[in-house]
């Protein structure tokens, strides 16, 4: 197909969504290089990506107009491609998130270089969805989601916590001196460890570097935030397995994870190639699956609105760090890192993905759990009954 009946086709397409080519609106692509169309019809939704982070096309609100794309379901009106149909296959047939494969995210993303993940997070660096029903800044949204964590579970003084996938230890940081908590965290990432350490120093955290299915122990509760999408549909049995093994049986274990509304073993590609390899969004019926006979759902709580603000609170705070990295990291990098957060808070804003927090139970709380969604700690009202 010549490039200009493939620009006709993709305009007529965009429309759907109140996208114009080179139009006058915010959410408008600026096509910069002709040659775009062409890519796309032949690689889908990895050549939009690495076509940005080539210059080829700018948008200024590229949130919205991913978000438009995703709620339109624009990106189903491309045709498929072999390499995306194989990659597909991949997730299917094969197991990419092997024990083998699991410290591939650590090397590739994690390990970029924490300043990097300084310069875009909150002051604990939390990289994670914050909790925004009463917070207008970052740092306000992470504290409250790390304290609904803590009443969720009911912490208290004393009680040893599990954080399977601990980033830079910001909810360790803040249990242990908040909560009073003992708290043991395992990562996949040499650098989150180091850093980890350092700002945690003389509180009772304990960093490993360590797979989850190597975790041994017994622990009063067990939490998990950003780690899950990670661990994929093939070892959903062994992980769940892992934290019932670890779980007393009075505790909680809350799951803070993305989820997505289709089952796909596979994450868009370009996501998988540039920012978290290996990657697996779960779905409701993954989950139902997994957790059957293994856990009671206590709680399933979804504010995926909340990570459309988050990320582009992180995009504010990582132009404003920009001046300080760019000769370290590069134009290139810039506008992969920009694709990254704008196109993950388009998906959050089309709802084809969300941010669900679960409270599950080796056996069923007694008396029933009380669900908390107050966001302050004066608020707590009435904790969970323990069994």
């Amino acid at each position: 197909m010549a490039t200009a009946p493939m620009q006709d086709e993709t305009a007529r397409m965009l429309a759907v969504g109140g996208i114009e080519i080179n139009g006058p609106n915010p959410w408008d692509i600026q096509v910069n290089d002709p040659r775009l169309y062409r890519r796309i019809f032949r690689h889908g939704s990895l050549a939009l990506g690495e076509s940005y982070m080539d210059g080829w096309w700018d948008c200024e609100h590229l949130d919205e107009f991913i978000a438009r794309i995703l709620r339109h379901r624009i990106d189903q009106s491309v045709p498929k491609n072999l390499n995306t149909i194989a990659y597909r296959l991949s997730g299917v047939l094969l197991n990419r998130q092997s024990k083998a494969r699991a410290w591939i995210v650590g090397r590739e993303h994690y390990d970029l270089g924490n300043d990097v993940f300084e310069a875009t997070f909150d002051t604990r660096i939390t990289g994670s969805c914050g909790y925004w029903a009463r917070a207008d800044n970052l740092d306000d949204s992470q504290t409250a989601k790390l304290d609904l964590i803590c009443r969720k579970i009911g912490l208290k003084s004393g009680q040893h916590v599990l954080d399977i996938g601990c980033g830079w230890g910001a909810f360790m940081q803040f249990a242990a001196a908040e909560y009073g908590a003992r708290c043991t965290g395992v990562t996949v990432s040499e650098n989150q460890v180091e850093l980890g350490r350092q700002r945690c120093e003389g509180l009772p955290v304990e960093f490993r570097l360590q797979d989850y299915r190597d975790l041994r122990g017994s622990f009063d509760h067990v939490v998990s935030m950003g780690m899950f999408e990670h661990v994929g549909v093939k070892n959903y049995p062994i992980y769940f397995d892992v934290a019932r093994r670890c779980l007393k049986d009075d505790g909680f274990f809350l799951l803070h994870s993305i989820g997505a509304n289709r089952t796909s073993p596979v994450v868009d590609p370009w996501i998988d190639k540039y920012i978290f390899p290996n990657g697996a969004l779960p779905s409701i019926k993954n989950l139902g699956e997994a957790l059957e006979s293994r856990f009671v759902v206590e709680d399933w709580h979804n504010f995926g609105p909340d990570y459309d603000k988050t990320l582009n609170a992180w995009m504010a705070k990582f132009d404003s760090n920009w001046d300080a990295l760019k000769d370290k990291y590069g134009e290139r990098f810039y506008r992969m890192w920009r694709y990254y957060l704008l196109s993950c808070a388009g998906g959050f804003r089309a709802r084809n993905i969300h941010l669900w927090q679960l409270v599950l139970s080796k056996r069923g709380a007694l008396g029933g759990y009380v669900p908390v969604r107050c966001t302050t700690r004066a608020a707590r009202g009435r904790r969970p009954e323990r069994l």
